[in-house]
This record gives C-alpha cells, sequence and structure tokens, in this order.
C-alpha cells in the first residue's frame, strides 16, 4: 500500500518505552493523545484516480477550505494549483485549513516518518498538533527534570549487569594503558615520547540510536514522560535497548552497556560495542585467532600473505557468529592455519570502522610523508593516543603478534614491510571509499603499519 508523509518544516516531537515508569507520571499528555481529534476524510463524488489514491482533482484552497468547514481533523488531498502534478494535503486544525505538500516515490513517502496510509499520517498529524499546542510550555521543560540517573536506564544497567556477569562490580571497565620506558630505544630519550603519561580510559560507547514504533502506550527512559504518536514515537538504542524521546537522545550520556541479546553477530560488529557486549579489552576473534597461529604457524611460510580457502574461511566466520568464543578453530577443525589467518583479516577488513578509524586516517597518512623519522614516530604516536580504547587495546595486542611473527622472518619470510603491505589496507580505510584515494595513500598505509610493528615497543 502507499505511504506518506508531510513536508511543511516539522519536526515531530518523538517518543519511546520505559515500560518501569508508573502511568501516572504524566497522565497529562498520554491524557491529550487520548482526546486529539479523529481524522475525518472528505470524499467526493468525482474524486480522481491517481499514483497516490483518490483525490479531488485540481481544486483551489478557497474551495478546499469550504468543504472542510467546520470539521475538526477533517482532511482531502487535491492537486496543486501553483505546481501541476503535485498533491496537497489540506487538513483542518484549530478552525483554520493548513495545507501541506506531498511526496510519493513509488513506496513510501521518504521522511523520518513513513505512513502506510494517508489516514494514519493524519492521525499522527492531529495528535502531534493537537499536544504541541495543548502542552508547548510543559514540552519544553520536559528536559529539565531528567529522572535518567535515579529510576531510569542507569539503574537498571547496574542490575542488568550484576545478573549476568554475575559480579558485584557496576562501575564501567577500566584499561590503563603504560608504555615500557625501560626499552632502550633513541626515542625514550625524547621527552615527547618518554614523558607522555599513561593512558587511562574507560570503554564509552555512545548510544546507537534508531528511530522506532512503540505498540501501546510508552514513556521516555531519560525523562520520565509520555511518548506521543501513531508511529515513529521515539528512538531506541539497537545495541543496548534504551528508549528515549528524540530530543532526550541528545542529552543520554556515552554509557552504552551492549546487550548480548542484541549483538546479533561477532563479525561486521562494532568494535567497542563487541568487547563492551563481552566485558573484554579486546574482541575475542583477535586473541582466539593470535593464539592460535601462534601456537602453530609461525614458521608456516608466507603467513598472513597466503591466503586459505575462501569457503572455509567463511565457514570460520560463520562458526564465530555462532558460536563466540566457544568456537572451534583448532588444527582438527583447520589443519591450514592460513585459514586462520584469512579468518583474521577478514574480520579486521569487515570492522564498521576499521582499527586505525575514519577520524584518524588522514592524520596517519599525513605522519607517515614527515620526512624527518624520529618525527614521523612522534606523529604516529601522537595519533595512537587518540584512538578510542577498544581500538587502541586491539591495535596495540597485534602489532605486538606482528612483531613476533618478523622474528620468524627466516622460516616465514615476512618482515615487516610485508606484512605492512598484508596489514596496511586492511587496518587502514578512507573515509570515503574513493579507489584513487586509496591507491594514492598505499604506501603511507604500508608505511604506517610497518613502523609501528617495527617500534612497537615504544609507541605503545
Amino acid at each position: 500500500p502507499p505511504a506518506w508523509r508531510i513536508c511543511c518544516g516539522e519536526d515531530f516531537l518523538c517518543a519511546a518505552e520505559g515500560t518501569f515508569i508508573n502511568m501516572h507520571v504524566c497522565p497529562t499528555v498520554y491524557q491529550l493523545q487520548q482526546e486529539a481529534p479523529r481524522p475525518k476524510r472528505i470524499t467526493c463524488p468525482q474524486e480522481v484516480s491517481a499514483s497516490v489514491g483518490l483525490f479531488h482533482g485540481t481544486i483551489s484552497r478557497d474551495y478546499a477550505d469550504e468543504l472542510l468547514a467546520g470539521a475538526e481533523g477533517a482532511y482531502l488531498i487535491r492537486e496543486s494549483q501553483r505546481q501541476p502534478g503535485t498533491h496537497t494535503l489540506a487538513l483542518r486544525f484549530g478552525h483554520q485549513t493548513l495545507n501541506y505538500r506531498l511526496f510519493y516515490d513509488g513506496k513510501h513517502f521518504v521522511g523520518e516518518k513513513r505512513f502506510e496510509s494517508v489516514h494514519d499520517l493524519v492521525t499522527d498529524a492531529l495528535i502531534t498538533l493537537y499536544i504541541e499546542t495543548k502542552a508547548a510550555e510543559y514540552i519544553a521543560k520536559m528536559t529539565t527534570n531528567p529522572i535518567y540517573e535515579h529510576l531510569g536506564y542507569t539503574s537498571l544497567l547496574k542490575d542488568k549487569m550484576v545478573h549476568r556477569l554475575s559480579r558485584g562490580r557496576t562501575e564501567p571497565r577500566r584499561v590503563t594503558f603504560q608504555r615500557d620506558e625501560k626499552i632502550s630505544s633513541p626515542l625514550v630519550r625524547r621527552s615527547a615520547l618518554k614523558d607522555t603519561p599513561e593512558k587511562q580510559c574507560s570503554y564509552e560507547k555512545i548510544h546507537n540510536f534508531k528511530v522506532h514504533t512503540f505498540r501501546g502506550p510508552h514513556w521516555c527512559e531519560y525523562c520520565a514522560n509520555f511518548m506521543w504518536g501513531l508511529i515513529a514515537q521515539g528512538v531506541r538504542c539497537s545495541d543496548c535497548g534504551l528508549n528515549v524521546h528524540k530530543q532526550c537522545s541528545k542529552l543520554v550520556p556515552s554509557d552504552c552497556q551492549p546487550d548480548l541479546r542484541r549483538i546479533k553477530k561477532v563479525f561486521s560488529c562494532d568494535l567497542t560495542t563487541l568487547v563492551k557486549a563481552h566485558n573484554t579489552t579486546r574482541p575475542m576473534v583477535v586473541d582466539m585467532c593470535i593464539r592460535e597461529i601462534e601456537l602453530r604457524g609461525m614458521k608456516s611460510e608466507g603467513l598472513y600473505r597466503v591466503s586459505g580457502f575462501s569457503e572455509h574461511i567463511e565457514d570460520v566466520r560463520l562458526a564465530f557468529d555462532r558460536d563466540g568464543e566457544k568456537a572451534d578453530i583448532s588444527a582438527s577443525a583447520y589443519a591450514d592455519i592460513n585459514i586462520i589467518a584469512g579468518a583474521l583479516k577478514l574480520y579486521l577488513r569487515d570492522l564498521p570502522i576499521p582499527v586505525i578509524t575514519f577520524d584518524l586516517y588522514s592524520k596517519f597518512i599525513q605522519a607517515a610523508k614527515i620526512p624527518n623519522a624520529e618525527s614521523r614516530l612522534e606523529a604516529i604516536h601522537e595519533n595512537l593516543l587518540q584512538l578510542p580504547p577498544a581500538h587502541y587495546e586491539t591495535l596495540r595486542y597485534l602489532m605486538a603478534h606482528l612483531k613476533r611473527v618478523t622474528m620468524f622472518e627466516k622460516d616465514n619470510l615476512m618482515n615487516s614491510e610485508n606484512l605492512g603491505i598484508v596489514f596496511g589496507p586492511t587496518l587502514m580505510q578512507p573515509p570515503e571509499q574513493n579507489a584513487l584515494t586509496t591507491l594514492n595513500d598505499m604506501r603511507q598505509q604500508k608505511l604506517v603499519v610497518q613502523l609501528i610493528i617495527e617500534h612497537e615497543d615504544v609507541l605503545f
């Protein structure tokens, strides 16, 4: 069926679920939704059929106003006189006729709210108009006294974490990154590196809010107010399930604690989301693959350069997505170590945000272009410190592993430059997927990874 939206510069206030909130916390807005005018379609004996459905043909605004007069919530669709071929929704509200242009894309009217029928669109519009008219001042003050820290997500999160992890700790996991100051390297003598304070970071994560349609009455978990509307009343975090008003989502702190039940897969999952969901410092895929490779593959010729069978690598991916840390990647399951190495590269390559994040990509590329060797390393070091904690720890662990791989170069023929060629495009991807940019930056990508491998003891 066709679906619709109004294009009139509107910004419907959204709503979200908070089932733990008593319904009487905010009876006013809830009652107003019940009192809102109901849509009444004004029909015409000579209606015209078109892709948008039946409408009143080309009639003037004044005539549309006459047809709708005296019936609050009445509506009709007419062809625009000013722009032939376009359609206008005429809606009676507040003793006046409001006119909105409609846009149709063949299936849905494009917009934040996508309606399956004009009737649904008008129902939602009348609710919004009525509430905004009757409770404008109240709506403006909704976020001034949030219950988030007292009754909302924070308290529920603590209970969920204690139950899920069977631990008494409710504070966010903190990870300390500290460089080894005893490494004998020229860089250690330079204050720019030597005096850098240890990196202490919490694994903070922003909420992944998406517009959501809630069934039945719901309340915001940030401000405890009722969320009104027929569809798309608010936003829900797809990682932890937090439900809030759209305007409240801008005020919620970055304290998302992903729920394992909502994490559908391991591969292609955001790095920070995965480690927080599993309460680890690094993704299990990285730990398990590196452990298996170091157990039986360090002397394998062309390690990471030679590809394993793609169908077997896909089997490993499916095993991780299905079984998580219980996935069997032992020699009895996959005798060819190149399959495990290929799975690790696939995991890193498929991250929605690369290990070296999009926003730091250009800084690393520019650092690689610095001619002075020590200044170049200092710039790389500064960039590393700006990585999100989960990305930093993953890269640190991977680089330490690749450094150990180079110690077996006599057998595996893989030095830091070869590994840089392999992992450069895997760990670093330009924000805009432009083939020309990628081609032009390949040398710098390789050099960045090569230098981090060679100096990982100092840079981390």
